[in-house]
Order: structure tokens, then C-alpha cells, then sequence
């Protein structure tokens, strides 16, 4: 009789353990959530946790909400980061899952923290860069590269790849017109020269090109890539190789007069047919950008809506559109948007300003990797003008615009599935 109430025991005590490990930890994206940025720095400690604590990202179901496994530390770890959470029982969870199968939503399992890097001048400020904030404020660990890793193949090295907002065309950001007698603008250019001849290349626009290729390789081998405020230089530099595209007030050569005719628009990522913008005084490369965005926050003209994705054909869109309202809004950047008539018709359009030709958040593949652009600089800073403070992410802790860049950050986690037919 013992002996069996042992095994009675024993086998309760085994059923209970198992019940206790099915439980999971929901941590919802909706209006419940604290914390909506942080929210993605605990989801990225479970999988970079020693554990590897499992986790799920449950598209479309409170706003993009996360599963963890339950554990302490989990919770600790929540607690410390001021994360909300919700202890799911595994009826909960079977109810959860039945609402996802039927109805608009995913589950898509996150299976490894992603190797981060952020491509950016040594002596940029880190504030002056809203991934850069996202990522600290959240959490996350990155590595810092420049030209000279890039060129050295260190890229290879890394997942997921983001550039501070650099011109790829070799202009200084055309930042000549207003600038050109600052001393911080005079110490760029002799730096970035210096830069060049040190890798071997005889101008900034040859060398600043041969990075551009490289992150393009870089995509094209499998990596994800992203970019705000200027990713419209990269193409445009790729677009004009062996093509003299700059003024002469800007680099002390003669410009090509057939340059606009000469452009390669096969060469590039996301846009074609652009009209190139040579004019050394004005602030634009391109008509890929809005030239005169509305300055004013307040009227919301700026504002953009996020579309909708079918869940389970279209997951990819979806992860990257997930957030906890539909209108975000508007934020300036030397690219604020995009010019629809210069996309390519192979780009997926995740967000546009409604009543306007310009889309503000594009997505496509190349090879085997992918490229996500972002039009404007900082979410939170509608004008961000050169010398601007230090965004404090603390005051934007539920920011719908930095949620979209996190979005980027965990999307190389997620574990692909078949499309469905």
C-alpha cells in the first residue's frame, strides 16, 4: 500500500512540475503595457539569457503582444525594467492560441537574440541617433563600426545592421549651403578625406560608395538591414557609380552635365527614377524626399498610418507594423519621407501620410537578407535641428515611433515559417 501511495505521489508531483512549466508569462503591447520599449529589451534578455527562455511573439493579438516562459528571473528581470506581464494558466494560453487561429494574428516562435551593430562615425555622439537611443534605453547591446570595419568584412560578423543618418554620396549631407563655414562641418570634411586616402581611395565619394556595396552585399548574403533620416543616399550612391554627381563648391571637380541620364537605377535597393538634387546650397539630394514638409506638429499633417497585413501570409510586414495605435505621428529628418513615384513597384509600402503621394516606412528583400527605411530622425523630436538636446526616452516610454524601430531590432529573432496557401 505504501508503495503505491509513493508512486501516487511521485507522479503528482511530476504532473504538478509539468503544469508549473507550461505556465507562461503574456507581455501585452496594447495600453496595459508600462513600458512598451523596455518590453522588447526583456523579450531580447530571455532569449540572450543563459536559459534561453523561450518566447513567442503573437502578432495582431493585443498589439503585438509577447509570451515568455514563467520563471522568476523572468519576473525579477520585468520588475527591475518596469515591465508589465500577465501569469497565463494553460487554459488561458489555449484560448489565447484559439483567438489567433481564428482570426487576423500569428504566433511566431523567437528563437535567438540577434548580434547587433550600428554603423557610425567614432565621434558622433550616441544620443544624436534614435536607434542608438532605442537600443540603450531598452537595453539591448550593439557594436559600434565604421568605414574601415565595414571594409574589412566585419559585417559578417553581425544579424542585423543599422546606419546612423550618413550620405553615402560623398556631399557631407549636404549640409554645405548652411554650414559651410562651421567648424564642425570644416573638421567633417577633413576627416572624412582623411578617412578615404587612409583606405585608399582618392575621394570621399569613391570610399563612401565601397560601403554603401558593401552593406548592400551585406543584405544580399542575409543580413537585415536598416535605416533612417537618409537611406535614400545609399541608393543614390550605388545608382551614380563612376558618375560625378557633386558640385564642384562641394568636392573641387567639375560635375558631370549628363549625370542625371547616366544614373543605374538597376543597382539599387528600394527607389528609381529620382531626379538628383545638385544644387550645392540646397538641403536635398533627390526628389525621393518631400521637399517642403509641414513644419507645424501640431496640425498632424506629418502623421502616418500603418497598414494592416494578413498575419499568417504575410508575416514579415506584420511583425514590423506592430504597435498599439494605427496613425503614428510625424517626425522631420533630412529625408521625412518618400516620394511614391520614385519606389520600386517590387517595395511592400508598411506606412504612408494619408491624402499625399509620400510613404514614410518601406521594407524589401534582396538576395537573402532584407532592407527596412524610415523616413525622419527622431521620432520624438518632430524637428531635430543640429545641436538639438539629448531625447530622454524615460518622458516617450510608450512611443509608437521607437516601437517601430524595436520592431526591426527583434524581427531577425523570429523563426521563419512556410508561407500558407
Amino acid at each position: 500500500m505504501k508503495k503505491y501511495i509513493l508512486i501516487f505521489v511521485l507522479s503528482l508531483i511530476l504532473v504538478t512540475t509539468n503544469i508549473v512549466k507550461a505556465q507562461n508569462l503574456l507581455i501585452p503591447m496594447d495600453n496595459k503595457q508600462n513600458d512598451h520599449l523596455r518590453a522588447y529589451g526583456l523579450v531580447y534578455w530571455s532569449l540572450q539569457s543563459p536559459r534561453q527562455y523561450k518566447a513567442e511573439w503573437l502578432l495582431n493579438y493585443r498589439s503585438g503582444s509577447f509570451l515568455i516562459e514563467d520563471h522568476n528571473d523572468v519576473r525579477q528581470k520585468a520588475n527591475i525594467m518596469g515591465v508589465s506581464f500577465e501569469t497565463l494558466s494553460a487554459s488561458d494560453l489555449n484560448t489565447i492560441y484559439q483567438i489567433i487561429d481564428n482570426s487576423n494574428m500569428e504566433s511566431v516562435s523567437l528563437e535567438k537574440a540577434p548580434k547587433i551593430a550600428i554603423y557610425t562615425p567614432p565621434d558622433r555622439e550616441p544620443w544624436d541617433d534614435a536607434v542608438t537611443l532605442a537600443l540603450t534605453y531598452a537595453d539591448i547591446p550593439y557594436d559600434t563600426l565604421w568605414d574601415k570595419e565595414v571594409l574589412a568584412g566585419k559585417l559578417t560578423l553581425y544579424d542585423w545592421l543599422h546606419c546612423h543618418h550618413e550620405d553615402f554620396t560623398g556631399q557631407y549631407g549636404k549640409f554645405y549651403g548652411a554650414y559651410r563655414n562651421a567648424l564642425w562641418y570644416q573638421k567633417q570634411v577633413m576627416r572624412f578625406k582623411k578617412s578615404a586616402q587612409e583606405s585608399g581611395y582618392s575621394t570621399v565619394k569613391e570610399h563612401k560608395l565601397a560601403v554603401a556595396k558593401s552593406i548592400k552585399d551585406y543584405a544580399l548574403q542575409g543580413g537585415f538591414f536598416f535605416m533612417m533620416c537618409t537611406p535614400d543616399t545609399l541608393d543614390i550612391a550605388l545608382s551614380a557609380e563612376g558618375i560625378d554627381i557633386i558640385s564642384p563648391e562641394i568636392d573641387g571637380t567639375p560635375i558631370d552635365p549628363d549625370c542625371q541620364s547616366k544614373l543605374d537605377f538597376s543597382r539599387t535597393l528600394a527607389f528609381e527614377n529620382f531626379i538628383l538634387e545638385t544644387r550645392p546650397d540646397v538641403y536635398e539630394f533627390s526628389n525621393i524626399d518631400n521637399p517642403k514638409p509641414n513644419l507645424n506638429p501640431m496640425d498632424g499633417l506629418e502623421d502616418f498610418v500603418l497598414f494592416e497585413f494578413a498575419a499568417k501570409h504575410d508575416p514579415i510586414p506584420t511583425m514590423l507594423t506592430q504597435n498599439h495605435v494605427n496613425t503614428v505621428r510625424g517626425f522631420l529628418g533630412q529625408t521625412t519621407s518618400f516620394n511614391k513615384d520614385t519606389i520600386k513597384n517590387t517595395i511592400t509600402i508598411m506606412g504612408d501620410i494619408e491624402g499625399s503621394n509620400y510613404a514614410k516606412y518601406l521594407h524589401g528583400t534582396i538576395g537573402r537578407g532584407t532592407f527596412t527605411f524610415l523616413g525622419g530622425h527622431d521620432p520624438e523630436d518632430y524637428k531635430h535641428r543640429v545641436g538639438d538636446p539629448q531625447t530622454n526616452l524615460a518622458l516617450h516610454k510608450n512611443s509608437p515611433g521607437y516601437r517601430l524601430i524595436l520592431n526591426n531590432v527583434l524581427f531577425p529573432a523570429a523563426k521563419k515559417k512556410n508561407r500558407k496557401t
